[in-house]
């Protein structure tokens, strides 16, 4: 677990009301990395890998989430990567290294696309690209993606014990269950209309969740990205099962249209144990690799 000494809360100005979050080691040298989480999840996710990082961590509650859920919508992608923007500028951040999961890989491009001063380099973890379409004639209903993701925001539970003992139950959870999961499951539970419940605004969630598709100008913005991008992979998806997010198939049709997409299979990792679990320490690598990148992506852009 982080030290409270290292760790700074914040509430940053934005549309609306302001963003809740975390700075870790504001006073470390190196180019600061900013967090974002994912789809239902908050940026207590992020509290591992400020542990494996040296230089200072931003990490925020997105619109409709954790301490940020009372802020209104809209909730798309677009005005989470201006609220992140905003929150960056008010926390003082010119440039950083941006690191999204799930989610909040594609809040991350977003980001650098609309505000490129921002962002030296993205880090996506097992996000950011498209998800494989429907086939034709199916409508893909929000619950085959999230599956009781869904149902889970509709819950309310009589204690924390209570919300913990629902998150063991997980198959992508429970096996793999550690100090910084349950910190993490613990901020997520709130009181909301007089009852605990999860800290997700269904229709914020649900608000993104028809946006990962690509659609709304989200795959022109990504195929336009001239930052450098990493993309982690896991090979297990959101209830431990294999083929993970993005199957290899899908992610060669991905890879040839970006061909500077530098992408790296985090083994023995679910969609979330490669972030909270036994894959921290690749997302720690890639963001160190990603300080040194931009330099190197220069001359190769002059050299082309």
């Amino acid at each position: 677990m982080t030290s409270g000494a290292n760790e700074t809360p914040l509430r940053l100005p934005v549309d609306g009301g302001e963003l809740v979050g975390t700075l870790w080691r504001a006073d470390a040298s190196g180019t600061p990395v900013v967090a974002i989480h994912g789809i239902t999840a908050n940026h207590r996710s992020f509290s591992p890998l400020a542990d494996s990082l040296e230089s200072p961590l931003l990490a925020l509650d997105l619109r409709g989430r954790g301490g940020s859920r009372s802020l209104p919508g809209p909730y798309g992608l677009a005005q989470h990567a201006d609220d992140v923007a905003a929150a960056m500028r008010a926390a003082g951040i010119g440039r950083a290294i941006v690191v999204g999961h799930s989610m909040g890989a594609y809040v991350a491009a977003r980001l650098a696309h609309a505000h490129p001063q921002l962002v030296e380099s993205l880090v996506l973890v097992d996000g950011g690209l498209p998800l494989r379409p429907a086939p034709e004639g199916s409508e893909l209903a929000p619950e085959d993606v999230l599956g009781p993701a869904i149902e889970r925001l509709r819950m309310t539970f009589a204690s924390p014990a209570a919300y913990r003992d629902f998150w063991r139950q997980h198959p992508a959870f429970g096996p793999y269950w550690c100090e910084a999961i349950e910190e993490y499951v613990d901020y997520d539970l709130m009181p909301v209309d007089g009852a605990l419940r999860p800290s997700a605004n269904p229709d914020a969630v649900m608000a993104n969740l028809v946006e990962l598709d690509g659609r709304g100008g989200y795959t022109e913005a990504l195929l336009a990205l001239e930052q450098p991008v990493q993309l982690l992979r896991s090979p297990r998806g959101l209830f431990d099962e294999m083929p993970g997010l993005y199957d290899d198939e899908w992610l060669a049709t991905w890879t040839s249209r970006l061909p500077a997409l530098s992408v790296t299979d985090v083994e023995h990792t679910n969609h979330y144990t490669i972030l909270m679990g036994a894959g921290v320490d690749a997302v720690a690598e890639a963001a160190a690799r990603a300080a040194v990148a931009p330099r190197a992506h220069a001359v190769q852009k002059e050299t082309r």
